[in-house]
């Protein structure tokens, strides 16, 4: 799902504490377990809390769990994404009236974990057999020492959108395109003949950075110390003050801003998640056929072509009355390639469960895309998204960030001075040392 960046985090009520970190090293405490399945009938009635699409998905699919599972009753309950942490929140807080599974974006579990110790059980007893079947990026999301707190649903590849037209105008070949470097002379040379930026941006935030910032395999936090002012992290931002400087980039103000410049046709390309050929598609369907994807440029030469941004999980919290139906429920609909593949081609959720993206349907034409096989090249690129360290300081960390991107992008401001100052903010806000 797109709602927020994968390492975009959130501000829980009571505070922020540093008791572990997804890809660290200190395990959450007091988490309940699940222990293997007794193999008996299984009975009773679950509840999942979900929103958007995502409890579509569910409500759609849940009849099929009840149907080879008689004895239990599924109630999908969309709760609405603008209040749906909220509710969790305080679910968690006062430890009553949360359902048995919940959805969860990835960003939004450390931060979980972490201040509420024993909210959410872990499944790595009975779900640490799946390991390598899943995009690893997001199973280290979803993981605190050797805990795991949720199961992986769906994957948000990142790739680049470009419109075909506009490079044929310029005569660039979008194949050439293959490192940030050759994405700047396209840029310009798009720019100089038919007038229009290279992507479209929200300045004021640090999506962009954030998402450049894991295509070079690096968090805000590196072994649960400040990195935000790491060699990467200046690479990344100064890649973006290059393209501001040469006036490459759209300011456009949130999603409204970026779904209206796209529809206008005011940037050359895009690069975002697989989850954007959903919003063309649905939004933008007289420009079908001026789209094409091609891997995210890389900063190196044989470097890493994808990231990531967006994606959820499924997480059985503790106050579940019946564990073992959760989890059942959870492993039938996450580990099933069919339930999978099913998801993808109804609800465009894409598969964070490698086996399924061997189905024949991520190898169809699509002629939206002017027949391109755009979701193969999202399932070849899955595997490459490199996983990252995400904390529940993610958010604070990332309101600091805004104002140091921001500096550098509107302002001038250079980029290794304004995270080296973002870097001091955040290690005196969370009291963490800096990374050297």
């Amino acid at each position: 799902m797109k709602r927020t960046h994968v390492i975009a985090g959130i501000v829980i009520a009571g505070g922020l504490t540093m008791s572990g970190c997804a890809t660290g090293d200190v395990p959450a405490k007091d988490a309940p377990k699940i222990a293997q399945s007794s193999g008996g009938k299984l009975s009773g009635e679950i509840k999942i809390w979900s929103w958007d699409v995502a409890a579509k998905a569910l409500q759609r699919m849940a009849p099929a769990f009840e149907k080879a599972h008689p004895g239990v009753k599924v109630q999908v309950v969309d709760i609405g994404y603008d209040n749906a942490y909220d509710k969790i929140t305080v679910g968690l807080k006062s430890g009553s009236g949360l359902p048995d599974v919940i959805t969860l974006e990835d960003a939004r579990i450390p931060g979980y974990v972490e201040n509420f110790p024993g909210g959410l059980v872990d499944l790595s007893g009975v779900a640490g057999k799946y390991k390598a079947d899943f995009d690893q990026a997001k199973w280290a999301a979803a993981t605190s020492g050797k805990a795991l707190f949720a199961l992986p649903w769906d994957s948000a590849p990142v790739g680049l959108f470009y419109r075909r037209d506009y490079f044929k105008q310029a005569g660039v070949d979008p194949e050439s395109v293959v490192t940030w470097d050759d994405a700047v002379k396209a840029g310009e040379k798009v720019k100089q003949v038919t007038g229009k930026r290279l992507f479209v941006s929200d300045l004021t935030t640090a999506d962009m950075f954030t998402t450049l910032l894991q295509q070079l395999g690096q968090g805000y936090f590196k072994d649960g110390k400040v990195a935000v002012n790491s060699p990467a992290a200046v690479k990344a931002l100064t890649l973006l003050k290059t393209l501001k400087d040469k006036d490459l980039l759209q300011n456009e103000k949130g999603w409204d801003g970026r779904v209206t410049a796209t529809k206008q046709g005011k940037a050359a390309t895009q690069p975002t998640a697989a989850w954007w050929s959903g919003t063309l598609t649905g939004e933008m369907p007289e420009l079908s056929g001026k789209f094409g994807v091609i891997p995210l440029p890389a900063f190196d030469a044989n470097g890493v072509r994808t990231s990531a941004n967006g994606g959820s999980a499924l997480a059985v919290t503790s106050q579940t009355k019946n564990r073992e139906a959760a989890w059942a429920f959870v492993q039938w609909l996450l580990t099933d390639k069919d339930n999978q593949v099913s998801m993808m081609r109804t609800e465009a959720l894409f598969p964070a469960y490698l086996p399924a993206l061997s189905n024949p349907l991520f190898d169809e034409a699509q002629p939206y895309f002017g027949g391109q096989r755009v979701n193969r090249l999202f399932a070849d690129e899955v595997r490459n998204i490199p996983p990252v360290e995400l904390t529940g300081d993610d958010a604070q960390a990332q309101e600091v960030l805004k104002k140091a991107v921001s500096g550098s992008l509107l302002d001038g401001d250079d980029p290794k001075a304004v995270l080296d100052e973002a870097a001091a903010r955040i290690a005196s806000a969370t009291k963490r040392p800096l990374a050297q």
